[in-house]
């Protein structure tokens, strides 16, 4: 089984990517998806982070998920330490997914902080979905209802689109003037013959 690790920017096109690769019948486990969702429901993350922010982040047991925002939003340290309380478990339920698939060849996995969450060291391989700057903070602001301003935070907070290239085995370029079905069939194809 290959594992191909797919990340990229905000609003880059990587969840467009990701559901390509779907359609083609490529299994696609969604990080970000499954991370909120074990971040609702997993007793084990509920416990730690109510261990940290007290009992009102889960009222009624169900997540205030401005609250847990409003404490990792731009401090390094409390985002730090509740990732570090999220992704083992992400982990564990992405090994569980990966044996309800063990037959495939081929899987993928989204996530939008591939490489900062270490997530990188689990794939075979890695493809970065590259869009120009102006077209994400574009995308996003429209996606999301938010201001340049607030994208533009979001975008910093995040590693570096160069840094993310540097890393990839592949590149998928999202501007517009690129196939993106002919990109991810081509990497389907280096894939299949590696």
């Amino acid at each position: 089984m290959i594992k191909l690790g797919i990340t990229g920017g905000i609003g880059s096109g990587k969840s467009t990517v990701s559901e390509i690769f779907s359609l083609c019948g490529i299994p696609v486990y969604i990080a970000d998806v499954e991370s909120k969702r074990l971040v609702a429901t997993s007793p084990v993350i509920k416990e730690k982070l109510i261990k940290i922010y007290g009992k009102e982040l889960y009222k009624g047991g169900i997540l205030n998920k401005a609250l847990l925002a409003s404490h990792i939003f731009n401090n390094k340290a409390d985002l730090e330490q509740v990732n570090s309380i999220i992704h083992p478990e992400v982990a564990k339920d992405f090994e569980e997914w990966l044996f309800r698939h063990k037959n495939e060849k081929l899987i993928a996995h989204e996530a939008a902080i591939l490489f900062e969450s270490g997530f990188d060291k689990l794939m075979d391989k890695t493809v970065m979905v590259y869009t120009p700057l102006e077209m994400r903070i574009e995308r996003t602001m429209k996606r999301d209802n938010a201001s340049c301003e607030k994208v533009l935070e979001r975008i910093e907070n995040q590693m570096a689109d160069e840094e993310k290239v540097k890393l990839s085995d592949f590149v998928i370029v999202n501007d517009n003037t690129h196939s993106l079905i002919e990109q991810v069939l081509n990497v389907m194809k280096q894939l299949k013959n590696s």
